[in-house]
């Protein structure tokens, strides 16, 4: 009898030490939010150089010895603004002795007047022969030439008195002074010394290849109207520098140039850019942005919202019953931080936007909605 109580109390026991169930693993917790939607243009980049719209090599227009140099190098001159002064006082000699030639020939032009207008009223009485009257007026005809010869020797003496001075011919930045004073340069006669050069910097041209592909779509976009062409259009363009991290400039395009290089199949596009404080030099280089379309309506997410798989990307996306499903999306530009979603993606869908390293497709989650920022868009 004890050894039967016994047995029943060990039986009872163990019955009691059996493991009890484990709890449920709660759904992890992910943060989600919807598309955001708003109008959208597109934007195409490329990588540009500025080059100056208008530039000059300043060389001597005349020969001699330079005198003064009348410009600081780097300095901003205005067209007009003396740069050099070549040794004046050769040409000023000339131009004594041509005036002095003019005057000689100006006083036989006149002696040949008189004597032509003597002999018209002597034939007339028969006392000179027609021969001699005819002989006067190829006299005057021929101090008239030689008076015009003297006029332009006069003149060509006195533009070489005004090239003995070298006169910015435009607006903008002056390099540095390639002679110094006392150095003899050569005028255009004798290959024309380089004296230093200017470059215009306000506005200021950028340069950039557009890509075949871009151009057929863009051309495809202007035939369907849904883009005006940058060949009639002033396109809006947006400029930006080395360094920065959004555009600072805004320009408009000028020129789309009439063929594709073949070696590069790309097409040759340029925009004028103010440079109002004069910051941006010739040779920068800047990236460009040139509008790619129309205004149209769009969804769009933030980049850390976007998964890859493979070569698709992907979206996690939680359905009405708190599961994962994953959607392939076609991506676009980004817009103001935000990545524009094509195709894939509806605006009503919730998308993980926080935690997509703890979802898994198909298994349930706890979404939570995502908390705007203060004064930010919801």
């Amino acid at each position: 009898m004890l050894i039967a109580l016994a047995t029943s109390a060990l039986a009872l026991s163990g019955c009691g030490d059996k493991p009890q169930p484990q709890a449920a693993t709660p759904a992890p917790a992910v943060t989600v939010a919807q598309p955001t939607k708003r109008t959208v243009t597109d934007w195409d980049e490329f990588t540009g150089r500025f080059e100056a719209i208008e530039e000059v090599q300043v060389r001597a227009r005349v020969g001699g010895f330079v005198t003064s140099v009348e410009f600081r190098d780097g300095a901003i001159v205005r067209a007009g603004d003396l740069l050099y002064v070549i040794d004046p006082r050769p040409f000023e000699a000339v131009a004594k002795q041509a005036e002095g030639q003019l005057a000689d020939a100006r006083a036989k032009a006149e002696l040949a007047k008189r004597e032509l207008d003597r002999g018209l009223n002597l034939v007339q009485t028969s006392a000179v022969s027609e021969q001699v009257v005819d002989q006067r007026r190829q006299a005057l005809q021929a101090a008239h030439a030689a008076e015009m010869q003297a006029e332009g020797a006069l003149k060509a003496a006195q533009l070489n008195i005004e090239f003995s001075h070298v006169l910015a011919p435009l607006t903008g930045r002056v390099s540095r002074h390639l002679v110094s004073v006392g150095n003899l340069v050569q005028g255009s006669e004798g290959g024309a010394t380089l004296l230093t050069s200017i470059v215009s910097l306000d506005p200021i041209y950028i340069y950039f290849d557009v890509d075949e592909a871009t151009y057929l779509r863009n051309n495809r976009l202007w035939f369907e109207g849904r883009r005006p062409s940058s060949r009639d259009t002033a396109n809006p363009v947006e400029v930006t520098l080395t360094g920065e991290t959004k555009p600072s400039h805004e320009g408009r395009m000028d020129f789309l140039d009439n063929r594709l290089d073949v070696s590069t199949g790309t097409l040759r596009s340029r925009a004028v850019v103010p440079n109002k404080d004069l910051s941006i030099l010739p040779g920068q280089f800047g990236r460009v942005r040139l509008i790619g379309s129309a205004p149209y309506e769009a969804l769009l997410l933030p980049d850390t919202a976007i998964a890859t798989d493979q070569s698709r990307k992907i979206v996690f996306v939680v359905k009405d019953d708190d599961t994962v499903e994953a959607k392939p999306v076609v991506l676009g530009p980004l817009d103001e931080g935000l990545r524009v979603v094509r195709e894939g993606l509806k605006a009503e869908d919730r998308v993980i936007v926080d935690g997509l390293q703890r979802a898994r497709v198909g298994a349930k989650v706890s979404p939570h909605p995502a908390q705007a920022a203060a004064g930010g868009k919801s």
